[in-house]
């Protein structure tokens, strides 16, 4: 694993080919909040809101993804290193902890959500009764223990799987296929409680904090093209048709949560490994990446005890229950979010695309007047549009957030020109 203190320590021997980095964020597809994602989406909205919701939330993450991607092949920096570039040492630390407490959260709900499906299915299929909680602990300490093997080891773990994985997904789909025609699923009429613009922010906010870290991967590609090449394949192919085919099946099987729609499709044992498989990489990633978000703000503690911490906290995690606010949590993180991607691609493609190379944390800006006030805006218009007001100029808040952004951060910069704080922590 690079040493994210001294960022350039990236050698050739370390970079691998765009497709196993694409292995990789694809995998992350075929984990089981994706799955129900579609299934929280279909259960609350009609059949072609949730197709536009679907499709849409996958360009708006595809071009997010691919822009950050390829800053990151570009600078070869984490992502948390390049929000200290954006944002200042000191912004930055503010930002870098809200994506490790996001994390860690995400990190809590896949472990919940191991646990309960895998009690599910041994009584199922085994007619084995135990309690999650020992699940809980050995699932987190697996976990743990691949993320501190670092980044070469998720990427052997992903490249093993995905191609069970698919095929599994394949047999979902078929298996629906022989319970519906394909036309009866487009002329299926139901009621509609969950709005377009929702279903947008749920697929957006499912993945979007998977799109802004993506260069924590990408920056290991040989190739330049690498991280839009990853983000295509992740977000407009994999993600939309794994989604797809859980709300396709959702709707054959007459099923509304997962584990009962994989059992209703005589998956039996394959579900196993969605359910092991697809969680067990996701959080290996989400352990990585927090560690990496506590490392770039505090660059002097051990990486291998602060992933020890993250991961044991994230194990406490599992005990609060998120998944009955799955759908708001998903919002909240898509409003959140999205305003700092905004930040980041202007400023990394258009205002200061020089400045985005490890000598610059040399002697970093202390805090980013512009990139905070331009963030913490995007988020209060994101998250307020609906709740106190209704103005929007696309009709989907999440891209009004992120041009919002983009526009106030450019005007910061490029009209008032305030003076950045030039004092390092």
């Amino acid at each position: 694993m690079p040493n994210e203190k001294y960022p350039h320590a990236i050698c050739t021997s370390e970079q691998v080919a765009w497709p196993r980095i694409a292995a990789i964020a694809a995998m992350l597809s075929f984990s089981l909040p994706t799955f129900i994602t579609g299934l929280e989406i279909h259960q609350s909205s009609s059949v072609s809101n949730t197709l536009w919701a679907l499709v849409i939330g996958s360009i708006i993450l595809t071009v997010i993804g691919g822009a950050m991607g390829t800053i990151g092949v570009k600078s070869r920096l984490s992502s948390y290193l390049l929000v200290k570039i954006a944002f200042g040492n000191a912004g930055a630390g503010i930002v870098n902890i809200a994506f490790a407490l996001s994390l860690i959260g995400w990190f809590g709900v896949n472990i919940d959500l191991f646990s309960n499906a895998v009690v599910r299915l041994l009584s199922a299929e085994f007619n084995i009764i135990m309690p999650e909680w020992p699940i809980d602990i050995a699932a987190g300490c697996a976990m743990l223990i691949t993320t501190l093997y670092g980044f070469k080891a998720i990427n052997v773990l992903a490249s093993i799987m995905i191609p069970i994985l698919a095929f599994v997904t394949a047999m979902m789909l078929f298996g629906a296929l022989d319970n519906m025609p394909f036309i009866d699923f487009i002329n299926l009429e139901k009621s509609a409680d969950l709005s377009l613009e929702d279903g947008v922010a749920a697929i957006v906010g499912g993945v979007i904090i998977g799109a802004i870290i993506l260069p924590d991967i990408t920056r290991f590609s040989k190739q330049k093209r690498g991280g839009i090449y990853t983000s295509f394949i992740a977000y407009m192919i994999i993600e939309l048709l794994v989604i797809f085919v859980a709300v396709f099946a959702a709707a054959a099987m007459q099923e509304t949560e997962i584990l009962s729609l994989m059992l209703a499709l005589n998956l039996g044992f394959s579900a196993f490994f969605i359910v092991i498989a697809g969680s067990w990489i996701l959080n290996s990633l989400n352990l990585y990446s927090t560690a990496l978000s506590v490392e770039a703000t505090f660059p002097h503690w051990h990486k291998k005890w602060v992933i020890v911490l993250l991961g044991l906290v994230g194990i406490g995690a599992a005990f609060i229950n998120i998944l009955d606010m799955f759908i708001s949590f998903l919002a909240f993180l898509s409003d959140i979010f999205v305003p700092v991607a905004g930040v980041i691609i202007v400023d990394a493609l258009f205002i200061k695309p020089d400045a985005y190379n490890a000598s610059t944390l040399t002697n970093n800006a202390r805090f980013s007047i512009p990139a905070f006030t331009a963030w913490f805006v995007g988020a209060a218009f994101a998250v307020c549009n609906g709740a106190i007001f209704n103005v929007s100029l696309s009709g989907i808040t999440v891209i009004d957030a992120i041009i919002l952004t983009a526009i106030i951060y450019t005007f910061f910069v490029k009209v008032i020109k305030p003076k950045p704080v030039n004092k390092h922590l």
